[in-house]
Parts: structure tokens; C-alpha cells; sequence
């Protein structure tokens, strides 16, 4: 077969992955972003019940499961992102929901309120991958940032971000005092670093008020438990373990 057939037919396959990669993040923007109240019902059922499957993988196997454990304790907040899609050619994008959880002062946990985590990206880059990430909020400085309506990630802040990579646990990590310790683990299994440049955390109050049954603040939920709904304990049950 011809040399330039074969790199012909390569370009053709490239350019093919990379139209269904850059079809597919649409679709998981126009599905998080157009939802009607019924179908949002069920995506923040689930994603809430995904966010458990997500801590229990993390916090209880392998990896970096002592030191979630170990730093769960003194955390202000978890913020939970099952599933944070990227994909593009070229240029591309990230997106995911996710359930912010404020730590009380009694050490139970409170009603998880819903976050969009969305940026763009430049690079060379094809097709679509999913990562989980547990953030562990450490201060309250970092916590409040992130209450204020939109939190950008590498943002003049003043706020300090670890994303921790593979080969890290509760000893080697125990003197770094960074205000936000992000933890990932890939959709092959694979724990590693993590890039957020420029990636904005946002609120997504019109789920609060479908899966509470009125409006409620972020703010309110992750602080004064100001709405229930008993379809969450069980997340917050193994977060207070």
C-alpha cells in the first residue's frame, strides 16, 4: 500500500475522532446546561449518588486513600466531581457537575449543593476522557471564595491549590498547607495529576431549589443546613465515618 494512501487514510481517521470527540462534548453541555426539571431531577439523583461512589472508591482503596481519610477530618468542605469530561482537537473543553459539602462544627456534614465545573483548553489533543476528583476545602478562606457565586482556579485569589499527584500520602503531604488539595483518578483506574487552569466553579442554585423544593441558597445549604432531603444521607453518612 502506498505511503501516502496510508497517511492519508491516518488523517482521515484523525479528523473523524475528532468530530465525534468535539459532537460529544456538546452534547454533555447541552444535557447539563438544557435539562428539563423532570430529566434535572434525576441527573442530581444521580450525580449525588455517583459523588458516594466516588469518595468510597477513593477514600477506601489504594491510591490516596489514607490521606483523604486523614485530611477528611480537618477539611472545611468537600466538593465531589464524579465526572469531569474533557475532549476537543485542538482546541477543547472541560465540563462536569459536581456536590459541594460543608464540614459543621458538630463533625456531621451538610446537604450537598450542586456545582458546574466548566473551562476551555488549547493544545494538542483528541477524543474524550473522564476524570473523578475529590476537592478537599482546607480553610475557610478557600470555602468562602468558593461561596461567592464563581471560583476560578488559578486566579489571583490568594487561594493556594495542590492537585496531588500519584507516589503522595498523609505523610509526605502533611506539611504542605495548601488552601484547596484536589485528588484525581482516571476512567482507566489511574491516579495522577491534574490541570485547572483558568477553570470556573460555578453554582447551580436551579438544582437546589428542584431537588429541595424551594430556592435555597449554596451559601445556606453548605453552612446552616437551611434545606433536606433524606435521598443525600447516605453520602453524608460515609463522609462523617
Amino acid at each position: 500500500m502506498p505511503p501516502l494512501f496510508e497517511t492519508t487514510k491516518m488523517k482521515s481517521r484523525r479528523l473523524a475522532l475528532s468530530l465525534f470527540a468535539a459532537q460529544m462534548l456538546a452534547t454533555l453541555l447541552l444535557v447539563g446546561l438544557g435539562s428539563s426539571p423532570a430529566a434535572a431531577q434525576a441527573d442530581q439523583q444521580q450525580t449525588v449518588n455517583s459523588a458516594l461512589s466516588t469518595i468510597e472508591r477513593m477514600s477506601t482503596s489504594g491510591g490516596y486513600a489514607q490521606d483523604i481519610q486523614a485530611r477528611m477530618q480537618r477539611a472545611r468542605a468537600v466538593l465531589i466531581v464524579p465526572s469531569l469530561y474533557k475532549g476537543g482537537f485542538v482546541f477543547g473543553g472541560q465540563y462536569g457537575n459536581g456536590v459541594l459539602l460543608g464540614h459543621l462544627p458538630d463533625g456531621s456534614w451538610s446537604y450537598p449543593a450542586f456545582y458546574t465545573i466548566e473551562g476551555g483548553s488549547f493544545g494538542l489533543q483528541i477524543g474524550i476522557e473522564s476524570t473523578s476528583i475529590v476537592f478537599l476545602v482546607m480553610s475557610d478562606k478557600a470555602l468562602n471564595a468558593i461561596l461567592s457565586n464563581q471560583f476560578k482556579f488559578g486566579a489571583d485569589t490568594g487561594i493556594t491549590f495542590l492537585a496531588v499527584g500519584a507516589g503522595f500520602n498523609a505523610s509526605t503531604t502533611s506539611n504542605l498547607g495548601a488552601d484547596i488539595i484536589a485528588f484525581s483518578l482516571t476512567g482507566l483506574g489511574l491516579y495522577g495529576g491534574l490541570s485547572l487552569e483558568g477553570t470556573i466553579l460555578s453554582p447551580r442554585e436551579s438544582w437546589n431549589a428542584l431537588y429541595y423544593g424551594h430556592d435555597v441558597a449554596s451559601r445556606g445549604l453548605v453552612l446552616d443546613i437551611n434545606a433536606r432531603n433524606p435521598n443525600a444521607d447516605k453520602l453524608r453518612e460515609f463522609l462523617t465515618r
